[in-house]
């Protein structure tokens, strides 16, 4: 859930090398209004799907991403879903934030294209070929 297309862009192209992406699983949300319709599966959304895993940002239009994290972490229905912060922010509030919303990891955004491809490529490494994530996300 990113609110920066050309992130959101870099981000997919990241996930689609080595063979661990499928297009039909990676859904976007462009504000946390819209984020949280989705997870909620309220009016347009009533049949998405749930997500195994949320890539969140903080800095998103309408509400937040730290909004949207409190809501998820809050939400019985919802709490048991992964939530990976990556987002621009360095500001040590904003990290430590995150954690006291049980954000399960906090990642900085690199400015640099190529560190940032490889941000992704291992957070993609960890996340879905090291991890045990719960089968419809708990």
């Amino acid at each position: 859930m990113d609110d920066n297309p050309a992130d959101v862009e870099l981000t997919i192209q990241a996930l689609k090398e080595g063979r661990i992406y499928n297009q039909a699983n990676i859904r976007v949300c462009e504000d946390g209004v819209e984020a949280m319709a989705f997870l909620r599966k309220e009016g347009e959304y009533a049949d998405a799907p749930r997500p195994d895993l949320i890539l969140l940002d903080l800095n998103m239009p309408r509400k937040d991403g730290r909004e949207v994290l409190e809501e998820v972490k809050s939400d019985p229905d919802l709490k048991c879903i992964p939530v990976a912060i990556l987002t621009t922010s360095k500001a040590e509030e904003d990290i430590l934030r995150s954690y006291e919303l049980q954000a399960n990891c906090y990642i900085t955004k690199p400015v640099d294209l190529e560190q940032f491809m490889e941000t992704i490529k291992l957070f993609k490494q960890f996340w879905f070929a090291v991890v045990t994530l719960p089968e419809n996300g708990g």
